[in-house]
């Protein structure tokens, strides 16, 4: 798992494409788990979730220009 220092470092461009990959992966697992599929991990479809949950608030922050330091601005 990235941590928030990892993701806040990437550009937009990285972010949307990496939560493209994570749509995609949580896509196909819960294609399977409808399927009768048995999952590895069964926490597995709650960390995507979280995972992409991170990346939206990180590129909304950015396009609200809300700086992760409480009370100030972004320049």
């Amino acid at each position: 798992m990235k941590t928030l220092k990892e993701l806040r470092s990437k550009s937009d461009q990285e972010l949307l494409e990496e939560l493209q990959e994570l749509r995609t992966e949580l896509r196909n697992l819960r294609t399977k788990i409808m399927s009768g599929g048995a999952v590895e991990n069964s926490g597995q479809v709650r960390n995507l979730k979280r995972r992409i949950a991170r990346m939206l608030t990180i590129l909304n922050e950015r396009k609200r220009g809300i700086n992760t330091k409480i009370g100030e601005k972004a320049s």
